[in-house]
């Protein structure tokens, strides 16, 4: 990954970690790819990351190569207090990149959490706990809108928002926007768009090229510039248990996932230096 090893964007200087939430309610738009690829280049090029797994499916697990007897300590445990986030995180084979996991119990959290008065704060505590520790933390939250995304939405400074080039996109994305809305004036009033991201890009399609102007004239200049291309290299490296940064670095997948890293930092300076 030496693509990414450059002195481009300084040593490590962020005192408190930004939290990213990277969701969309809407399943098999490239959610987890892009939480497990940004994080990966996040942490080749120098930064400390976290991811939290917080999809019952433990896609992102399985993908960093966690198997499922080490995920003693889970996503889990977090949510329900019984464990803090570093308690959780276990190391990846990425340097710099650790993960707390996530199991099927997962799915147990969101009726127990119900049950509990702080129901809507259960992450944002944890997260503010170890801040100091990473510069990023990211969240792979669950397709869907339930008490798991909301308590991630509620303790993230940012949402990042992959988006499938599909004839629908639009539609869910509007849905999705309401919600952060409703997250703002409610709980978080200081939540950001990070950013949209095009996912599962074809450039044989006349329907991507159209659905990415749609975005774009829809957000502006809040969707980024890289588009995540369609890649059957980047689909097979979950099933070997690593990112597509390290099962294949150079395939086109992998490359476009670097130029988001790029741009997600300049745009990091960019509002530093503002």
């Amino acid at each position: 990954m030496s693509e990414l090893s450059t002195p481009e964007f300084g040593p490590r200087v962020i005192p408190r970690a930004r939290v990213i939430a990277v969701a969309n309610q809407k399943g098999g738009v490239g959610k987890t790819t892009t939480a497990i690829n940004l994080a990966t280049a996040l942490a080749a090029i120098g930064r400390a990351v976290l991811l939290v797994d917080l999809d019952p499916q433990g896609n992102a697990s399985t993908g960093l190569g966690i198997d499922r007897a080490s995920r003693s300590v889970t996503s889990y445990d977090v949510v329900l207090g019984s464990a803090t986030l570093r308690q959780a995180a276990v190391p990846t084979q990425i340097p710099g990149l650790e993960i707390v996991p996530s199991t099927v119990d997962l799915t147990a959290a969101e009726i127990e959490l119900i049950e509990l008065d702080d129901r809507y704060n259960r992450l944002k505590g944890a997260f503010d706990q170890c801040r100091h520790a990473y510069d990023y933390i990211l969240i792979d939250c669950p397709p869907a809108l339930g008490l798991l995304t909301l308590n991630a939405l509620i303790g993230s400074d940012a949402i990042l928002v992959p988006l499938q080039c599909e004839f629908f996109a639009l539609e869910g994305l509007s849905h999705l926007m309401r919600t952060i809305e409703l997250v703002r004036r409610r709980f978080n009033a200081n939540l950001e768009i990070q950013g949209v991201v095009l996912t599962m890009f074809d450039r044989r399609n006349n329907l991507s090229d159209q659905v990415a102007a749609d975005v774009r004239s829809y957000l502006g200049d809040k969707v980024y510039q890289t588009v995540i291309p369609r890649n059957v290299r980047v689909s097979e490296a979950p099933s070997f248990g690593k990112p597509a940064l390290l099962y294949d670095h150079r395939c086109a997948g992998s490359l476009a996932y670097i130029k988001l890293a790029r741009e997600l930092l300049k745009q990091e300076n960019q509002l530093n230096a503002a």
